[in-house]
């Protein structure tokens, strides 16, 4: 037997019924079986069939009864489980039999806890409180009343399930945060010892009782003192009446309250308890009329007490059209499942997550809507999806980075060879010119994806701010032109950074030109700098900023600025609001992912018309300066000659490959060819095979690079290695451990770039020592 069959309202004639038909049936069956012939046995064993039968209908239709009522109030409760205020069912005798969360929290609800118990806690007399409040339930539906305590308010409420069962709510609030209450009330209160003496009284008591009483019977016109009852007081010649509401204080104290009575309202009871309840209702029609909402909704909603709205106008859908949902949801489906929705608020954007149950009231369907304020979980799941989609296209542009360095490794790689076979009187010098310097074009642009991607070669360095920006002040007031102005606003004193300095001058040549850029008319971009020490995490938009030291670098201009609703694309790669030809989309998410990459943070605020400020923030350098001892340069091995080394040379694009091959080939290298790190590993078996230096890509099908090297080296551990890369030297370091007497090379590489690394290689090979036997 559950919770819930233990207060099931049956019949009270249901079960005396049934056993009255089950002995009417036993006696005639017993009759039946001492019957004197054969016609009366077969009438007795009919009726006492007929008494069976009506005994197993009775008590069938009394037990599907029992379950739907029991599924019933389990649905009631259920509605209640995730609420803020703590929420009781019980039976008429007080029992608790159901606590939502909060409650059972709160109380420590144990097993066959009585209402009594809890109330007992806060007030003196609970099972007046719970009668008074049980008898008005029983009788309208739902019973209230509100018990001023010393420093707060206790108001009970409950709400009639059915003939035996009650909803109980117990809101205690303190005094200043009651919201029946507008300004704050000090009630008149007293603390009265054993025999009913007075042992304290507030100013509110004293100006009550025109001073100072002995005992509590001085004041009243009616004693005995009975708490929760209303009782006639004397206050300055004149009557009043007040509830007397006593709690206890400890030591055998009491704290006596006097709360005025006040005149009932025209309100329903039913209404009271929609308007009080602390969670935001609305009752709604099937075409979408507001009929009803309580307090907590009109706040939450932004709308007038008086006024009639229908849920379109307030607030509009995120993909299923509003008219279609509640019309499902009028005719049964779809209740259990809640929708996310947008408000019209003028003031700010408000989500809530709306939740709809059918009722019926006086035979029209109702939808009554449950209200939840979402907005924090839609910015947090706005801010994920922002974050995996930046991640995406960071990945995507590294991927497109990569593949494009291999071509235009193979592409600058083939004019080079072609360019040592012309000179500059020859007819196609100029045509292969182009060809290199739009190749190098091309490769800036890659070097802006691996910048936005973060998979660019840093080489962070202590820098002072103020240094960069006073070094840079001449290319600035270049680059932005005769029609607007630049104003430098640095801060004394400001504390170090560490960063890219060729980067982060970057950074603020991309953000004076996006300046400029804004600014068709002219006008003034001001840079300023600023020390900012936050003392705990600053929340800006949907990036979170954590506690620290930061140096802050803003840029200002007055151009037309950028729409609401484009402020979240600006640093993605591609996006551009320029027209045709006068920007690639790139400039911005370079600076993106320069900053990201450097550990720092950076913002936008715009107005359409007014201008926009991008705001920069680096952490401060807190490492300390470690004097590094100047030593004199050592003893450099003198190179090899080109023509005396070996290279395996290992790359899996083969235009890459067949470019490298040539260029080493064409300085007198000797070129070993492998597509693959397997095939390389399989020619390194060869014990008579010489090689002098691995050239290897990093990135292969099968063994990477740094894999195959690691086996390579235990059988022959002298041989140095260059990795060739599209991505970042960082990138290659992050897939394992540094590889010794290694160099890496980014792609592309030109001709001369490739020949002298590896044979800077080759010359941290160990000079042969002589043997013993040998003489000068």
């Amino acid at each position: 037997m559950t919770v819930y069959d233990r207060f099931v309202p049956a019949s009270r004639l249901a079960w005396p019924a049934a056993a009255w038909l089950l002995a009417s049936a036993l006696g005639s069956a017993g009759l039946a079986v001492i019957a004197p012939n054969d016609l009366v046995r077969a009438g007795l064993s009919a009726t006492a069939a007929a008494f069976g039968l009506a005994c197993l209908v009775l008590v069938v239709h009394q037990k599907i009864r029992m379950w739907s009522t029991a599924k019933s109030l389990k649905h009631m409760a259920l509605l209640v489980e995730h609420d803020i205020t703590p929420c009781l069912v019980t039976d008429l005798q007080g029992t608790i039999l159901q606590a939502n969360r909060v409650a059972s929290r709160t109380f420590k609800i144990a097993p066959e806890r009585m209402l009594r118990d809890i109330v007992g806690e806060h007030v003196v007399d609970p099972s007046g409180l719970i009668h008074r409040v049980q008898s008005a339930a029983l009788v309208e539906g739902i019973g209230s009343e509100k018990i001023v305590l010393k420093d707060r308010h206790l108001r009970l409420v409950a709400h009639q399930l059915g003939p035996t069962a009650l909803m109980w709510r117990l809101e205690l609030v303190l005094a200043r945060d009651d919201p029946m209450t507008a300004t704050k009330i000090t009630y008149p209160s007293m603390t009265v010892g054993r025999g009913g003496t007075v042992l304290w009284m507030n100013a509110a008591a004293r100006d009550l009782a025109g001073g100072r009483v002995r005992v509590v019977e001085d004041l009243i016109t009616d004693p005995p003192l009975r708490p929760g009852q209303t009782h006639r007081v004397r206050s300055q010649g004149e009557a009043q009446e007040f509830t007397i509401n006593v709690h206890p204080a400890g030591m055998g104290r009491e704290e006596v309250v006097f709360v005025p009575n006040i005149q009932p309202s025209d309100t329903a009871p039913d209404d009271m308890g929609f308007e009080a309840l602390p969670v935001p209702l609305l009752k709604v029609t099937p075409r979408g009329e507001i009929s009803k909402a309580n307090r907590c909704a009109r706040d939450l909603l932004h709308a007038d007490d008086g006024s009639t709205h229908s849920l379109a106008d307030l607030m509009e859908g995120l993909g299923r059209a509003i008219p279609d949902w509640l019309t499902d949801a009028a005719s049964g489906k779809g209740l259990g499942r809640s929708e996310f929705l947008r408000l019209t608020r003028p003031d700010k954007e408000v989500f809530v997550q709306v939740t709809l149950a059918r009722v019926v009231e006086d035979g029209e369907v109702l939808l009554v809507a449950v209200l939840n304020d979402a907005t924090e979980l839609k910015s947090l799941e706005a801010q994920f999806v922002q974050s995996q989609k930046m991640q995406a296209i960071g990945q995507l542009a590294g991927g497109v980075a990569h593949d494009f360095n291999n071509l235009l490794t193979a592409i600058s790689g083939h004019c080079d060879l072609f360019l040592l076979r012309h000179d500059q009187g020859d007819p196609d010098y100029g045509d292969l010119v182009q060809i290199h310097q739009n190749a190098n074009r091309a490769a800036a642009l890659v070097g802006q994806l691996l910048a936005f991607s973060r998979k660019q070669t840093l080489r962070p360095e202590r820098l002072e701010l103020r240094d960069i920006l006073s070094d840079l002040t001449h290319l600035l007031n270049r680059l932005v032109g005769e029609k607007t102005a630049l104003d430098l606003r640095q801060a004394s004193g400001l504390p170090p950074i560490r960063a890219d300095k060729r980067q982060l001058e970057q950074v603020i040549l991309n953000l004076v030109v996006n300046a400029r850029d804004a600014m068709t008319k002219g006008g003034t971009i001001r840079i300023e700098t600023s020390e900012r020490v936050l003392h705990k995490p600053m929340q800006h938009g949907r990036a979170r900023v954590p506690e620290g030291a930061y140096v802050v670098v803003q840029v200002k201009d007055d151009g037309v600025g950028i729409a609401p609703d484009k402020l979240e694309k600006v640093f993605e790669p591609f996006y551009t609001t320029k027209r045709t030809g006068e920007g690639t989309g790139l400039g911005l998410s370079t600076v993106y992912g320069i900053v990201k990459q450097t550990g720092g943070f950076i913002f936008v605020d715009s107005t359409l018309g007014k201008g926009s400020v991008f705001t920069v923030m680096f952490p401060v350098c807190d490492d300390p300066v470690i004097e590094e001892p100047v030593l004199p340069d050592p003893p450099r091995a003198a190179p090899a000659r080109f023509g005396e080394g070996v290279v395996l040379l290992v790359e899996d694009e083969a235009p890459v490959r067949a470019f490298a091959s040539r260029a080493l080939a064409h300085r007198g290298f000797r070129v070993i060819e492998a597509s693959t790190a397997e095939d390389a590993l399989d020619l390194l078996k060869d014990a008579d095979l010489k090689v002098d230096v691995f050239v290897t890509d990093v990135v292969m099908p099968g063994l990477d690079g740094p894999s195959w090297v690691r086996k390579a080296r235990k059988m022959r551990p002298d041989v140095p290695v260059v990795f060739m890369s599209g991505y970042a030297e960082d990138v290659f370091k992050s897939q394992g451990a540094r590889i010794e007497a290694s160099a890496f090379l980014a792609k592309p590489f030109s001709l001369t770039e490739l020949t002298s690394i590896v044979n800077q290689q080759l010359a941290t090979l160990p000079t042969p020592t002589p043997s013993a036997d040998t003489h000068p």
